[in-house]
């Protein structure tokens, strides 16, 4: 098949393509910038934010088309990109593709303190790059272009940018880690790879046109520590301390260069919220490469 890319050179993007070449499919790549040459994929140069952007070439007799192109670091940005841009693509793309996969964020649903999360919540975005990420979504949804939405939770591997997970295992190896709140605070995080073999199950399936698929795993944070623990030469004993005292003391701190907590890394500390996944295990016989643990404990021994 003809597959174009947007965002193929990011975290995920670059594990899609290499997927994907595996597959013997001849992948286009739309970017901004020169990309290295004889990698097996051609380039198109085109960069979604500009207004008089000529995707024709990029697009005609494509196959799938899997938009991953996303901008995390600079909100200025985030408009132009995620809903101008795919606004841009949509256009263009009417009339010339077979299928639509849009990468997008469980971000959609908002902010979760307790729960489950499935595709049947309704959206609720908070935040420059999940309301934007959404607005996209909506895009696509609207168009009468076929499609699929994969919605993964926090994506985590060797080569992601996010240091937030490095820093976490850091302080449990360190000694240094402690529990916050009640027992029974949940954690969700889908490996790289998964979300990777989640993308190409939606651009191959033969029914679930039109649908919305959320990708996530979860583990307790007592489960997690107790897990790595069990390969560890040194273990310690994790101290507990009440949620309202952290609360407040990270918000004396906070200023000080480096401090390791904030407001929102204390609530996915102590949250009790779950995202669904069986919807794309059923529909698309999806099934993960491990569990959340296993994967954990990889990412750990790095």
């Amino acid at each position: 098949m003809i597959i174009a890319i947007t965002g193929g050179t990011g975290f995920i993007g670059k594990l899609l393509v290499k997927k994907l070449l595996q597959k013997d499919h001849q992948i286009r790549l739309l970017s901004r910038n020169p990309l290295p040459k004889n990698k097996g994929y051609v380039q198109f140069k085109g960069d979604l934010t500009d207004p008089k952007v000529d995707l024709s070439s990029f697009l005609d007799g494509v196959d799938i088309l899997y938009h991953c192109a996303g901008e995390v670091i600079h909100q200025s940005l985030m408009k132009d990109l995620h809903v101008n841009g795919t606004k841009r693509l949509l256009i263009q793309a009417k009339g010339k593709i077979g299928r639509w996969v849009q990468l997008s964020s469980v971000g959609a649903y908002g902010k979760c303190r307790s729960g489950i999360v499935s595709e049947k919540t309704k959206d609720q975005p908070l935040g420059v790059y999940e309301i934007t990420k959404t607005k996209s979504d909506n895009l696509v949804k609207a168009s009468e272009i076929p499609y699929l939405i994969l919605r993964p939770s926090n994506v985590f591997g060797n080569s992601m940018s996010n240091k937030s997970l490095y820093r976490m295992f850091s302080m449990i190896r360190k000694g240094l880690f402690f529990y916050i709140g009640k027992k029974g605070a949940i954690l969700n995080y889908i490996h790289v790879d998964d979300v990777v073999e989640a993308l190409v199950s939606c651009g191959e399936s033969q029914t679930a046109v039109g649908e919305v698929f959320n990708i996530s795993q979860s583990i307790t944070v007592e489960n997690l520590i107790t897990s790595l623990s069990k390969d560890s030469e040194k273990q310690t004993k994790v101290i507990r301390l009440p949620e309202w005292f952290v609360r407040i003391c990270t918000s004396v701190l906070r200023f000080i260069p480096k401090f390791p907590l904030s407001s929102s890394k204390i609530d996915a500390l102590t949250g009790r919220c779950a995202y669904d996944s069986q919807k794309i295990q059923k529909s698309l016989d999806f099934k993960f490469t491990n569990t959340l643990e296993e994967d954990f404990k990889s990412f750990y021994k790095i």
